[in-house]
């Protein structure tokens, strides 16, 4: 928790021995990349790492066009997005970057290196974070 009472997620990596070998503390709406985690467990145990499979880049196109929100289950601010939009009665399709390694690659290219979310790409405006006053203006509403 920080100093102003806010939330922060924690990632702890322990070794086989017991020794924490990676840390990571952030806002609780963000999370680093699975790559990141991965890495840090091949260097801890490289021979487990060499066994196993490797993530097949996935092939389906990511959906264009109308809105689109890019989002995690747990993010705050997406649940205030999908709220928002539901009231507005706003179509929209939703991409869950923690299932597709290929959005989240795209939402870290639109959000310089961060995995910010939600994202939105509305007919190919991007806007990184729930900006209801951007998102009206690029809707017109």
């Amino acid at each position: 928790m920080t100093p102003k009472g806010h939330s922060e997620r924690a990632i702890f990596i322990i070794d086989q021995n017991g020794i924490i070998r990676y840390i990571d503390i952030h806002d609780i709406s963000k999370q680093p990349p699975n790559s990141e985690l991965l890495d840090a467990l091949r260097k801890i145990d490289p021979a487990a790492a060499a066994k196993a499979p490797v993530e097949k880049e996935d092939e389906t196109p990511l959906p264009r066009g109308g809105i689109v929100m890019y989002c995690t289950p747990w993010c705050g601010d997406c649940r205030r997005a999908r709220a928002w939009l539901a009231e507005k009665g706003l179509p929209y399709t939703e991409v869950d970057i923690s299932r597709s390694n290929k959005a989240a690659k795209q939402v870290r290219a639109w959000a310089n290196g961060n995995q910010t979310t939600p994202t939105f790409d509305i007919d190919g405006t991007i806007i990184v974070d729930f900006n209801v006053e951007r998102i009206k203006e690029i809707l017109k509403i």
